[in-house]
Protein backbone atom coordinates (compact mmCIF):
# COMPACT_ATOMS: atom_id res chain seq x y z
CA UNK A 1 0.00 0.00 0.00
CA UNK A 2 1.25 3.20 -1.05
CA UNK A 3 2.15 5.85 1.95
CA UNK A 4 -0.32 8.80 0.45
CA UNK A 5 -3.44 5.87 0.61
CA UNK A 6 -2.31 4.51 4.29
CA UNK A 7 -5.04 5.29 7.10
CA UNK A 8 -3.26 6.12 10.42
CA UNK A 9 -4.84 3.42 12.97
CA UNK A 10 -3.56 4.19 16.84
CA UNK A 11 -5.21 1.60 19.38
CA UNK A 12 -5.54 3.09 22.90
CA UNK A 13 -4.05 -0.15 24.69
CA UNK A 14 -0.74 0.16 23.33
CA UNK A 15 -0.22 2.95 25.17
CA UNK A 16 -0.03 1.13 28.84
CA UNK A 17 3.06 -0.80 27.53
CA UNK A 18 5.21 1.61 29.79
CA UNK A 19 8.62 1.06 31.23
CA UNK A 20 7.21 -0.60 34.17
CA UNK A 21 4.40 -2.27 32.83
CA UNK A 22 6.85 -4.38 30.30
CA UNK A 23 8.24 -5.30 32.78
CA UNK A 24 5.56 -6.80 34.75
CA UNK A 25 4.31 -8.00 31.60
CA UNK A 26 7.53 -10.39 31.58
CA UNK A 27 7.38 -11.47 35.08
CA UNK A 28 3.78 -12.29 34.12
CA UNK A 29 4.36 -14.39 31.70
CA UNK A 30 7.88 -15.54 32.84
CA UNK A 31 5.54 -17.52 35.70
CA UNK A 32 3.07 -18.89 33.33
CA UNK A 33 4.97 -22.44 32.59
CA UNK A 34 2.83 -24.20 31.34
CA UNK A 35 0.37 -22.11 29.40
CA UNK A 36 3.91 -20.53 27.98
CA UNK A 37 4.99 -24.33 26.99
CA UNK A 38 1.47 -25.19 25.23
CA UNK A 39 1.49 -21.42 23.85
CA UNK A 40 4.81 -22.79 22.30
CA UNK A 41 4.08 -25.60 21.16
CA UNK A 42 1.21 -24.15 19.07
CA UNK A 43 3.23 -21.55 17.77
CA UNK A 44 6.31 -24.65 16.46
CA UNK A 45 3.25 -26.46 14.94
CA UNK A 46 1.99 -23.19 13.09
CA UNK A 47 5.45 -22.04 11.91
CA UNK A 48 6.25 -25.68 11.01
CA UNK A 49 2.68 -25.48 8.75
CA UNK A 50 3.80 -22.27 7.24
CA UNK A 51 7.17 -24.16 5.77
CA UNK A 52 9.71 -23.33 8.12
CA UNK A 53 10.43 -19.80 7.08
CA UNK A 54 13.79 -18.68 6.32
CA UNK A 55 13.47 -15.28 7.14
CA UNK A 56 10.38 -13.67 10.38
CA UNK A 57 9.58 -10.75 11.43
CA UNK A 58 8.36 -11.24 14.97
CA UNK A 59 5.39 -8.20 15.08
CA UNK A 60 4.78 -7.14 17.90
CA UNK A 61 7.76 -9.09 19.74
CA UNK A 62 6.52 -8.14 23.07
CA UNK A 63 9.43 -9.07 25.55
CA UNK A 64 10.78 -11.83 23.45
CA UNK A 65 8.69 -14.90 24.70
CA UNK A 66 9.19 -16.88 21.56
CA UNK A 67 12.80 -15.15 20.16
CA UNK A 68 14.25 -18.85 21.48
CA UNK A 69 11.37 -20.91 19.23
CA UNK A 70 12.01 -18.59 16.37
CA UNK A 71 16.29 -18.80 16.88
CA UNK A 72 15.97 -22.25 16.44
CA UNK A 73 17.00 -22.11 12.95
CA UNK A 74 20.85 -21.14 12.93
CA UNK A 75 19.79 -19.11 9.18
CA UNK A 76 16.87 -17.84 9.71
CA UNK A 77 17.23 -14.15 9.13
CA UNK A 78 15.06 -12.41 12.39
CA UNK A 79 13.37 -9.37 12.91
CA UNK A 80 11.53 -7.95 15.67
CA UNK A 81 8.86 -5.22 16.00
CA UNK A 82 6.80 -3.59 18.62
CA UNK A 83 5.19 -0.17 19.05
CA UNK A 84 6.59 -0.06 22.29
CA UNK A 85 10.36 1.01 22.73
CA UNK A 86 9.74 -0.14 26.40
CA UNK A 87 9.54 -3.85 25.44
CA UNK A 88 11.71 -3.93 23.35
CA UNK A 89 14.22 -2.74 26.09
CA UNK A 90 13.22 -4.94 28.25
CA UNK A 91 13.41 -8.04 25.66
CA UNK A 92 17.07 -6.72 25.28
CA UNK A 93 17.83 -6.90 28.95
CA UNK A 94 16.23 -10.40 29.90
CA UNK A 95 16.96 -12.61 26.97
CA UNK A 96 20.31 -14.56 26.09
CA UNK A 97 23.11 -11.90 24.40
CA UNK A 98 23.59 -15.00 22.00
CA UNK A 99 19.76 -14.90 20.87
CA UNK A 100 19.24 -10.93 21.17
CA UNK A 101 22.19 -10.67 18.60
CA UNK A 102 20.08 -12.48 16.11
CA UNK A 103 17.42 -9.97 15.69
CA UNK A 104 16.83 -7.16 14.05
CA UNK A 105 14.88 -4.64 16.26
CA UNK A 106 12.63 -2.04 14.86
CA UNK A 107 9.83 0.32 16.73
CA UNK A 108 6.98 0.99 14.38
CA UNK A 109 2.96 0.13 14.39
CA UNK A 110 1.85 -3.00 13.18
CA UNK A 111 -0.49 -0.97 11.31
CA UNK A 112 2.66 0.70 9.42
CA UNK A 113 5.49 -1.45 9.40
CA UNK A 114 8.80 0.75 9.10
CA UNK A 115 10.38 -2.37 6.08
CA UNK A 116 10.11 -2.26 2.27
CA UNK A 117 7.23 -4.34 0.68
CA UNK A 118 7.81 -8.37 0.28
CA UNK A 119 10.43 -7.90 2.99
CA UNK A 120 10.52 -11.23 4.87
CA UNK A 121 9.10 -14.95 4.12
CA UNK A 122 6.94 -14.80 7.12
CA UNK A 123 5.39 -12.22 9.80
CA UNK A 124 4.56 -14.52 12.96
CA UNK A 125 2.24 -12.08 14.95
CA UNK A 126 1.07 -13.66 18.71
CA UNK A 127 -1.32 -11.96 20.58
CA UNK A 128 -2.28 -9.04 19.02
CA UNK A 129 -5.37 -9.12 17.11
CA UNK A 130 -7.43 -10.57 19.92
CA UNK A 131 -7.37 -6.71 20.96
CA UNK A 132 -8.80 -5.63 17.88
CA UNK A 133 -12.79 -5.50 18.12
CA UNK A 134 -13.05 -3.44 14.85
CA UNK A 135 -12.90 -5.54 11.27
CA UNK A 136 -11.99 -2.75 9.26
CA UNK A 137 -8.76 -2.34 11.68
CA UNK A 138 -8.33 -5.99 11.19
CA UNK A 139 -8.55 -5.42 7.48
CA UNK A 140 -5.76 -2.69 7.52
CA UNK A 141 -3.29 -4.89 9.95
CA UNK A 142 -3.64 -8.36 7.30
CA UNK A 143 -3.07 -5.85 4.36
CA UNK A 144 -0.32 -4.10 6.18
CA UNK A 145 1.32 -7.94 6.80
CA UNK A 146 0.07 -8.89 3.22
CA UNK A 147 2.54 -5.68 1.52
CA UNK A 148 5.55 -6.97 4.10
CA UNK A 149 5.49 -10.13 3.55
CA UNK A 150 6.99 -12.47 0.66
CA UNK A 151 5.06 -15.82 1.28
CA UNK A 152 2.97 -16.34 4.56
CA UNK A 153 1.77 -15.15 7.61
CA UNK A 154 1.26 -16.94 11.83
CA UNK A 155 -0.94 -15.46 13.83
CA UNK A 156 -2.78 -15.86 17.06
CA UNK A 157 -6.23 -14.38 18.23
CA UNK A 158 -9.64 -15.86 20.30
CA UNK A 159 -11.81 -17.38 18.21
CA UNK A 160 -15.20 -19.03 19.30
CA UNK A 161 -17.16 -21.99 19.83
CA UNK A 162 -15.14 -23.00 22.36
CA UNK A 163 -15.73 -23.12 26.15
CA UNK A 164 -13.91 -20.23 27.74
CA UNK A 165 -15.74 -17.97 24.87
CA UNK A 166 -18.98 -19.27 26.16
CA UNK A 167 -18.02 -18.66 29.39
CA UNK A 168 -15.99 -15.15 28.51
CA UNK A 169 -19.25 -13.96 26.35
CA UNK A 170 -21.20 -14.27 29.75
CA UNK A 171 -18.86 -12.42 31.91
CA UNK A 172 -19.20 -9.66 29.13
CA UNK A 173 -22.80 -9.82 29.36
CA UNK A 174 -22.29 -9.46 33.24
CA UNK A 175 -19.97 -6.23 32.49
CA UNK A 176 -22.34 -4.77 29.86
CA UNK A 177 -25.24 -4.88 32.40
CA UNK A 178 -23.08 -3.03 35.44
CA UNK A 179 -21.96 -0.57 33.10
CA UNK A 180 -18.33 -1.36 32.74
CA UNK A 181 -16.42 -0.83 29.58
CA UNK A 182 -14.21 -3.37 27.35
CA UNK A 183 -11.02 -4.53 28.47
CA UNK A 184 -10.07 -4.43 24.55
CA UNK A 185 -9.93 -7.95 24.41
CA UNK A 186 -12.76 -9.68 21.69
CA UNK A 187 -13.76 -12.61 20.46
CA UNK A 188 -13.49 -12.95 16.69
CA UNK A 189 -16.09 -15.14 15.42
CA UNK A 190 -13.80 -17.84 13.06
CA UNK A 191 -16.27 -17.29 9.85
CA UNK A 192 -15.91 -13.94 9.74
CA UNK A 193 -12.32 -13.60 10.51
CA UNK A 194 -11.61 -15.96 7.90
CA UNK A 195 -13.96 -14.13 5.64
CA UNK A 196 -11.17 -10.95 6.37
CA UNK A 197 -8.18 -12.51 5.63
CA UNK A 198 -9.65 -13.89 2.19
CA UNK A 199 -10.81 -10.06 1.20
CA UNK A 200 -7.42 -8.81 2.56
CA UNK A 201 -5.31 -11.09 -0.23
CA UNK A 202 -4.78 -14.55 1.76
CA UNK A 203 -5.18 -18.14 1.72
CA UNK A 204 -6.15 -20.16 4.39
CA UNK A 205 -3.24 -22.71 4.70
CA UNK A 206 -4.61 -24.07 8.11
CA UNK A 207 -4.54 -23.96 11.62
CA UNK A 208 -3.61 -24.56 15.07
CA UNK A 209 -5.53 -24.15 18.42
CA UNK A 210 -3.88 -24.05 21.95
CA UNK A 211 -6.40 -26.93 23.36
CA UNK A 212 -9.22 -27.58 20.98
CA UNK A 213 -12.89 -26.91 22.01
CA UNK A 214 -11.44 -25.11 25.78
CA UNK A 215 -9.43 -22.81 25.07
CA UNK A 216 -10.10 -19.65 22.46
CA UNK A 217 -6.40 -18.92 21.17
CA UNK A 218 -5.90 -20.80 17.70
CA UNK A 219 -3.50 -19.75 15.34
CA UNK A 220 -3.77 -19.30 11.65
CA UNK A 221 -1.51 -19.91 8.91
CA UNK A 222 -1.93 -17.63 5.87
CA UNK A 223 -0.53 -17.55 2.59
CA UNK A 224 -0.27 -14.85 0.40
CA UNK A 225 -2.46 -14.84 -2.73
CA UNK A 226 -1.19 -12.93 -6.22
CA UNK A 227 -2.45 -9.03 -6.84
Amino acid sequence: MNDEHKQSIHLPFSEKYTDSHSQEYFQKHDRKKLSDRLEHRMAARALALAGNPSSVLDLPCGTGRFWSLLAEDAQRELLAADYSQAMLDVAAKVRSPEIVKRFRLLQCSAFEISLPDAHVDCIFSIRLVHHIGDSAHRLALLREFRRVTRDTVVLSLWVDRNYKAWRRRRLEVRRLRAGETSDNRFIVPRQQFERECREAGFAIVGHVDFLPYLFMWRAYVLRKMPA
